[in-house]
């Protein structure tokens, strides 16, 4: 008898469920009806609200390619690729303005450094799709705006351990970088490869290029990552460099700001950061943020190693006392 009660109790509140749902899909199936008291002008303006906001497909502009080398337009499925990446790229609208902010602030930095090692401009691109411009860490441990691993970072000569990381110095891991892409080019002959190599390494790279028989990196099927690496670089080059062409409205003044920094030449341990911070008229979290690459609260420099501490000019900072 329970039993059959509890199945009463079922039936009688799914049937009260189902009842509501249908109501409410009435509801909402049901178009506003207009009385007299309705205007044209509140119909008018419904009109124009949803005509303001449209979704539409992208215009691929003609000339696509990658540091000099152009991309192969007349292929149907590379223009597939570059679609996507375009759509993704122009409609994660949130993401592109906060690059667009960040670009400003950084470019001006990566760009210098990218023509004294002769490495075409639009490598700075590569940077934004490793990282979209911030000292982030993957899954796989790779770090900074480069997105090295620990064990090529060294190779590259920077120093990685737990008191200093300069993955995480831009000027750093940026001339890494080119030294990097260098190698790649003189390898491969192709900057559109050495890009590719940069995601997937020059082994994994050599591997499909063996395995394929091909040589150019639109001939190539690559994994899932390496296959949209370039197209990706692709979109976010066109949309960052015409951004009110793709509906990005930022003025000069919406930037983050470039803040400008004097360098102090350190050559002995530091044993408290934050008294050393202080010391130079700055906090610990500005200290920090200058140099992300000081991994700890406080420098061991046990080597007597030479090290460059950045300190923002006064003025840019106000510290709450």
């Amino acid at each position: 008898m329970r039993l059959i009660s509890q199945v009463l109790k079922g039936i009688g509140f799914l049937t009260v469920l189902s009842t509501l749902i249908f109501s409410m899909q009435m509801g909402f199936n049901r178009q506003p009806e207009v009385t007299e008291n309705d205007t044209d002008t509140d119909l008018d303006d419904d009109l124009r609200v949803s005509a303001s906001y449209q979704i539409s497909a992208i215009d691929i502009p003609e000339d696509l390619n990658f540091a000099g080398e152009q991309v192969p337009q007349d292929d149907p499925e590379v223009m597939e690729r570059v679609d996507r990446e375009f759509l993704v790229n122009t409609y994660w609208q949130s993401n592109a303005i906060l690059i667009l902010k960040r670009a400003h602030k950084y470019f001006p930095i990566i760009e210098p450094i990218l023509a004294k090692h002769n490495i075409p401009d639009d490598f700075k691109y590569l940077a934004v799709a490793e990282s979209g411009l911030q000292n982030v860490v993957s899954s796989a441990g790779a770090t900074g705006f480069w997105q090295f691993m620990k064990g090529t970072a060294r190779e590259y000569g920077m120093e990685v351990n737990e008191n200093v990381d300069e993955r995480y110095h831009l000027e750093k891991s940026t001339e890494a970088a080119c030294k990097y892409l260098q190698r790649s080019y003189k390898k491969y002959g192709s900057w559109t490869l050495a890009a590719a190599a940069y995601n997937t390494g020059p082994g994994s790279l050599d591997r499909y290029r063996n395995t394929q028989g091909e040589t150019n990196y639109y001939n190539l099927l690559l994994g899932e990552e390496t296959g949209r690496y370039v197209f990706r670089i692709l979109a976010l080059k066109e949309i960052l460099s015409a951004s009110e062409k793709y509906g990005f409205d930022v003025d000069e003044e919406d930037h983050y700001p470039t803040v400008s920094e004097y360098e102090i030449t350190v050559d002995t341990p530091i044993t408290n950061l934050a008294n050393f911070a202080k010391s130079h008229e700055i906090n610990y979290k500005i200290l920090k943020r200058h140099n992300p690459w000081l991994r700890q609260a406080h420098l061991n420099n046990a080597s007597r190693k030479v090290y460059q501490i950045a300190i923002p000019h006064k003025g840019h900072y106000t510290t709450i006392p």
